[in-house]
């Protein structure tokens, strides 16, 4: 027996153990020991021996049901004990005799069958049961047969209650108690779900398929609340981050309850487990720590699709194109199916007949008459290893024989060719579990026309043996190609180009009611007419809950040097290893410095200044550190002898920020009395001013001869020039090359490492991102309430990360402009710097924090400043780092390995 035999729909309530008994009264009378079970709809005997087959009694075909011998009826047996039931029936299923999965059979014509009950004292309310649930199926309307089994499941709810005895320790504190279902493919099991300080627990009604589920709190890792039959009542529970499916899925019949669960595990989880958004996922997946495997599974969780749900079951991509070469070229574009169209668009011609009749058709319209997911297009993949699924889901019957799942080649030639056919494929196809594809149960799956039996799935010719074509499939899945293009595919099922104008113009539309808020349900007054609805929808498919309304970044894939550069590269270098071999040791000293910087130790701290220090600079060699600060003034301080060696003032102005020019030879400092001074080291004296802007400069940078100059002036001005080499030459004179306009003051910039991008963050909390060989604005921002503090790219420029004044660190995709991560802190941070997957950041408190991006979590908090950290300074390698606060002092940091 399993749940799979009741209807879709259908409960299963209560069993007893009884006899059925055969050709009673007669000679020939026989027993058949077994379980009588009491469904919503039918009732099921399972017989002890696994030879005889289990006996389904629709109850809607029953003519009588009564205790056996009343009326008059069989009176000669009124002397024997009445534990019996008899039940009088038009029709009857015989189901999986010697225990073989195979199409059930039917009996029809008038029939008495008899079960003697165990314990006589139940046969009338067993009978009462019965009798009430024949009522409930006789109703003409669907609605009302539906509104009466619901009464009755509630009524037998309410007049149960977990059972505390459960527990599995006596100490353990109940939180909560409530009514739900346990959800799994095609069936739900009523019963009562119980949490305690310690446990999840779920205790069947029917005490199937065990008295109780329990799952430990301190296992969980993910829980994802979900739409179930298009309400907000599901709650599916993970203990494991990469399983496809998960430990427990639930539906309330109170949305409240669902709720309130979730968030009393959600905080029990806040304590123990980071919480992973699509956007911490993408990051994960773009910097190469997710596959496109976990990637995929990953999203597909976070929109509601689930392995417990055939009309939400997960949805992958068609990924070869090719299946019929007897070797598969992974380096070959043509290997792959475009990923950027849906597969209802990777036929021309029959996409022309669609659009055709797209345009022709009344409101509202679409392009495609089925979907690309549903429960029978899953268990077309998976009728070799859930073919009980496949039986519950088409009443006893599988599928005519040449619609089966018989070949890869040809389902993939039905989906591009045929007039209904546009599904895509299930996780299963780029697992390691070959059994889908395998007939190994050996069951009768029926016979094609051409006369041979349906048996295992038929490989393309590139596929040595089942286990070869799922790693042949995992290695496409994973394969430079797809890494480059599956943003495309993620824009068309969970991103924007999954509804609206975006997917019309992707030639992406189905019809409305696969689209989650298509249809009200609540809105439907007519019991019958919203039964009917749902069931339409859940066998008809649903697109995924949409999870990016912007296009989404692409994966960062190594790229190769071009050959060219790399023969001419190697011709130089071929006598100086010592160069190449120093990058690798500035990139493994980084790495290393990285790894550790939750380590990082106060080594030594000055107070140099009379006010907030707001920039640092040091020397290459590292001996000389530059300083400026609200006090207007600009301070030498040597590492070695610790001394002050020099303090400069401009004007009485606070200076905001300093840097070095390549030789170390002039130190720049921008300040609020709207002005940037050039100061030279060497001759200790002020050698260039330049007033380029009509309020205070806030920030500047400077790469290849270029000074880029933030103002609160609203601009930020580009200018070419070489500083003049001596003092007493004339006055160097600065090109203006461009003005980056902006609608308020500019209060920090930074490049990327390669001087193409500027990145602005402005008084009113927008970044700017801005394209500077034609100084266009690309991407604009509103992702801070409040002031920017500071903003930098990731090394490989695909990335920027801002702080502002309202705790927030935002990471945005510089490609498409997208926030694709957000994490908060509880104060401002002021500064930082990052290396793409960790960032240290200066606090308002004076604290410096360690952030782990992927891990979306704040991984260490390091004391150091009395006030706010105003300024932060890292060298190359990574190893040396200096901050300045609000407290007047320069710290030193020493990074412990």
């Amino acid at each position: 027996f399993s749940l799979l035999l009741l209807n879709l729909e259908e409960y299963y309530f209560e069993q007893h153990r009884a006899n059925h008994i055969l050709h009673k009264g007669s000679h020939h009378e026989r027993k058949s020991r077994g379980s009588l079970k009491i469904c919503s709809k039918s009732a099921i005997f399972e017989p002890d021996a696994i030879s005889q087959p289990i006996i389904k009694i629709p109850l809607r075909d029953c003519v009588k049901i009564g205790k056996h011998g009343e009326n008059g009826a069989n009176r000669h047996f009124t002397k024997a004990k009445s534990g019996s039931i008899s039940l009088i029936f038009s029709q009857v299923y015989f189901i999986k005799e010697h225990n073989v999965v195979a199409p059930y059979k039917i009996e029809r014509g008038k029939m008495e069958y008899v079960f003697e009950l165990d314990v006589p004292g139940k046969v009338e309310d067993v009978v009462e049961t019965l009798l009430q649930l024949h009522r409930a199926s006789c109703l003409d309307k669907l609605g009302d047969q539906t509104a009466m089994i619901t009464a009755i499941l509630q009524s037998r709810l309410a007049r149960t209650s977990f059972d505390k005895n459960r527990f599995q320790n006596i100490s353990e504190k109940l939180h909560m108690e409530c009514k739900a279902e346990m959800v799994t493919p095609l069936v739900t099991n009523p019963g009562h779900v119980c949490i305690t300080d310690t446990n999840l627990y779920f205790q069947p009604l029917n005490g199937y398929p065990k008295p109780v589920v329990q799952i430990t709190l301190q296992d969980v890792r993910r829980i994802y609340k979900r739409r179930h039959g298009l309400m907000p009542l599901g709650l599916e529970v993970f203990c494991t981050e990469d399983d496809l499916c998960s430990d427990i899925y639930l539906k309330f019949y109170e949305p409240q309850d669902r709720d309130d669960l979730y968030f009393y595990i959600a905080t029990y989880l806040e304590h123990h487990v980071a919480e992973h958004t699509a956007e911490s996922y993408m990051l994960q997946w773009q910097r190469g720590h997710l596959s496109n495997y976990q990637y995929l599974l990953h999203l597909n969780n976070l929109a509601d699709r689930s392995c417990n749900d055939l009309s939400q079951y997960p949805v992958f991509p068609w990924i070869i194109h090719d299946y019929s070469s007897s070797e598969l070229d992974l380096s070959n574009p043509g290997t792959f199916r475009d990923l950027s169209k849906p597969v209802g668009a990777l036929n021309k011609e029959r996409l022309e007949r669609l659009l055709t009749r797209y345009q022709e058709m009344p409101e509202p319209k679409f392009m495609y008459g089925s979907h690309y997911s549903s429960p029978g297009y899953v268990l077309f993949y998976l009728v070799r290893i859930a073919p009980e699924y496949m039986l519950c889901l088409q009443n006893g019957r599988f599928d005519n024989a040449d619609r089966m799942f018989n070949s890869i080649a040809e389902t993939w030639k039905n989906c591009l060719d045929g007039a209904t056919d546009f599904k895509e494929l299930i996780p299963e196809f780029y697992g390691d579990d070959v059994s889908f594809l395998v007939n190994s149960l050996k069951l009768d799956l029926g016979k094609r026309q051409g006369g041979q039996m349906v048996d295992d799935v038929e490989l393309p010719p590139w596929a040595s043996s089942p286990e070869d074509f799922l790693q042949k499939s995992k290695d496409a899945l994973e394969s430079n190609y797809v890494s480059e293009h599956l943003h495309e595919w993620i824009d068309l099922i969970f991103g924007y180009k999954q509804k609206g104008s975006g997917a019309v113009g992707a030639h992406n539309v189905f019809h409305p009611l696969t689209y989650e808020g298509g249809v009200d349900l609540n809105s439907i007054q007519d019991p019958d007419e919203k039964v009917a609805m749902l069931t339409q929808i859940l066998e008809f498919g649903q697109t995924p809950k949409q999870l990016f309304v912007t296009p989404h970044p692409r994966r960062i894939t190594p790229k190769f040097k071009s050959l060219s550069q790399t023969s001419s590269y190697n011709a130089t270098m071929a006598d100086s290893p010592g160069e190449e071999s120093f990058e690798d040791l500035t990139e493994e000293s980084k790495t290393l410095a990285w790894n550790n910087i939750t380590k990082l130790q106060l080594h030594e701290h000055y107070k140099i200044h009379k006010e907030a220090v707001t920039g640092i600079t040091v020397s290459r060699n590292g001996s000389s550190v530059f300083t400026t600060s609200q006090d207007s003034t600009l301070k030498m301080f040597s590492k070695e002898s610790k001394m002050l060696q020099r303090s400069i003032s401009f004007s009485n102005m606070a200076l905001s920020s300093c840097l070095l020019l390549p030789g170390d030879a002039t130190v720049i400092t921008s300040s609020w009395d709207n002005n940037v001074y050039f100061y030279s080291i060497a001759f200790g004296r002020r050698q260039d001013t330049l007033m380029g802007h009509d309020d205070a400069v806030s920030k500047i940078c400077w790469h290849d001869n270029r000074l880029y100059s933030a103002s609160w002036d609203s601009t930020v001005k580009v200018w070419s020039g070489v500083p003049a080499e001596m003092p007493g030459t004339k006055r160097h004179h600065f090109d203006l090359l461009a003005e980056l306009e902006h609608d308020v003051s500019v209060d920090t910039i930074s490049l990327n490492p390669a001087s193409t991008l500027l990145v602005s963050g402005t008084k009113e909390g927008t970044v700017n991102i801005w394209d500077l060989p034609t100084a266009t604005l690309m991407h604009q921002i509103p992702c801070h309430s409040g002031i920017v503090c500071d903003t930098a790219f990731s090394p490989d420029s695909r990335h920027v990360l801002s702080t502002g004044a309202d705790g927030c660190l935002n990471v945005i995709d510089v490609q498409t402009g997208m926030l694709i991560s957000s994490m908060t802190s509880d104060e401002p941070q002021r500064c930082f710097v990052w290396d793409g997957n960790s960032v240290l950041s200066g606090s308002q408190s004076g604290e410096l924090l360690v952030w782990d991006l992927l891990g979306a979590k704040i991984s260490e908090r390091i004391q150091g400043h009395t006030g706010a950290v105003t300024c932060i300074w890292m060298n190359e390698q990574c190893s040396s780092i200096i901050t300045g606060g609000e407290d007047r002092q320069i710290i030193f940091w020493k990074l412990q390995y």
